[in-house]
């Protein structure tokens, strides 16, 4: 008896061992290697992999909607949408990106030659690191380009110019690449497919480059938002110091289009890249727009059939107040949030239970998923995502991008963790903002 349970242990011992994945595939002596670890981003809640209905609840089930079981991979999500301050950096970095290349235009650098002569080279070399003084006379002088012209100026007052504020970047179109056609032919060694550029013209395609596009956004947010989008309304307020002035910092930044938001993340992901001087740790990656099954995954926080982040059915908590900043009743704005009317500071309500905050109300946010009303019945069962590279010369429907969990303007039923909407990638709303999401290399095996 006692033999058969000890074969019988190492029989579940080799069953359960053989579920492990093993360090060595090739036959030879294993090198010895460290253990990588995912330190937490700053600012982020992890949402672990799961599955879930994604979708309409119970009580919206009709025969023009439906439900999809989905799985999405685990990754990572800012607790809070991106605030005015975090938003503002961003800016100043791409003011100063410009200002630093009219400096480098204006003052000429030498090189000393091996006969002790001063030659002047043909690429001036930028100094990063040196403080830019915006009361030097001739800095200022130098940088004339960056500020409104004279003509235009209100006042006076020499300002920066926002709309010379415009954030260069490039990225690689994966589903273009991926595609048969696009394949390259070993026998011809050429690629015989065409490509679709940044401007949507097909070209066809002369190499790897081919796939890389190229963005230009000017990235300063739509102040007029707030007057545009409410007609006999004062709002001049907002307009002139929502983004600017430091008392709203905390507060989610608006007027921002999906084309904006994506070039936020990319500056995001190449500045954790530039700040990371260990050059033999593994890259994390990339900050990006949450896809809309992420962002619904990571609003239920985990419960079954939750109609609000909160799990609850009901906006009011058990004190009788309410739990998120929208529109309540028939517009009594400040019944909800009396610290404001409109938008208020990230975090002001409790967080659902993956520690994410203003899930549901506050601003919508916007997704990298294309809006399409049958979206639900064509994408994949795992990582489910629908993407279109919208340009400019497409119709407006093609625009649409998923906007999710509700705003303070919009009634109860839109901040529900199932209520999709959709606003045009090239639109700027006072309402709608966005958060950033990373993909996770944690192993959650190892967590159970």
């Amino acid at each position: 008896m006692k033999k058969a349970i000890i074969y019988f242990g190492i029989s579940l011992g080799l069953l359960f061992s053989s579920c492990q994945k093993p360090d060595n595939y090739l036959p030879g002596k294993s090198s010895k290697k460290g253990q990588w670890f995912e330190p937490t981003p700053y600012g982020m809640a992890y949402i672990k992999r799961g599955s879930f209905n994604i979708g309409p609840s119970d009580d919206e089930i009709n025969e023009f909607t439906s439900t999809k079981t989905v799985t999405v991979e685990s990754f990572w999500m800012d607790d809070t949408e991106i605030t005015n301050n975090e938003y503002r950096q961003f800016v100043f970095w791409v003011r100063d990106s410009i200002a630093r290349k009219l400096l480098g235009e204006t003052y000429t650098d030498f090189v000393i030659t091996e006969d002790q002569n001063e030659v002047p080279l043909e690429t001036p070399i930028i100094n990063w690191e040196e403080k830019i003084d915006w009361k030097d006379a001739d800095m200022v002088t130098a940088m004339d380009e960056i500020f409104i012209p004279e003509n235009e100026r209100f006042a006076f007052y020499k300002e920066i110019d926002t709309r010379k504020l415009i954030y260069d970047y490039y990225w690689v179109d994966y589903k273009q690449a991926a595609k048969r056609s696009n394949s390259y032919n070993f026998e011809t060694l050429k690629y015989d497919g065409t490509v679709s550029n940044s401007e949507g013209e097909l070209i066809p395609i002369e190499n790897r480059g081919s796939f890389i596009m190229h963005e230009s956004v000017p990235i300063y947010p739509d102040t007029l938002c707030w007057i545009r989008d409410f007609t006999y309304t004062y709002n001049e307020p907002l307009t002139l110091k929502y983004f600017s002035h430091v008392a709203f910092d905390d507060y989610p930044v608006v007027g921002v289009t999906w084309k904006q938001a994506n070039a936020f993340c990319n500056w995001r992901t190449n500045l954790k890249v530039v700040s990371n001087k260990r050059s033999n740790e593994t890259p994390a990656h990339d900050f990006r727009l949450p896809t809309e099954s992420e962002w619904e995954i990571a609003a239920r926080g985990g419960l079954e059939n939750s109609l609000y982040p909160w799990g609850s059915y009901y906006t009011r908590g058990d004190q009788g107040c309410f739990v998120a900043n929208f529109k309540p009743n028939r517009g009594n704005y400040v019944a909800d949030s009396p610290t404001g009317t409109t938008t208020m500071k990230g975090g002001e309500f409790d967080p659902n239970p993956y520690g994410l905050y203003d899930m549901a109300g506050n601003v919508a946010e916007w997704t990298s998923t294309a809006f399409f009303e049958g979206g639900y019945e064509i994408i994949n069962d795992m990582n489910p995502e629908l993407q279109y590279d919208a340009k400019t010369d497409d119709p407006p429907v093609m625009k649409r991008k998923v906007i999710r969990g509700g705003s303070w303007k919009d009634m109860a039923y839109f901040i529900r963790t199932s209520t999709r909407s959709f606003e045009y990638q090239d639109t700027t709303k006072s309402y709608v903002g966005f958060r950033c999401v990373r993909s996770s290399f944690r192993n959650d095996m190892k967590n159970r």
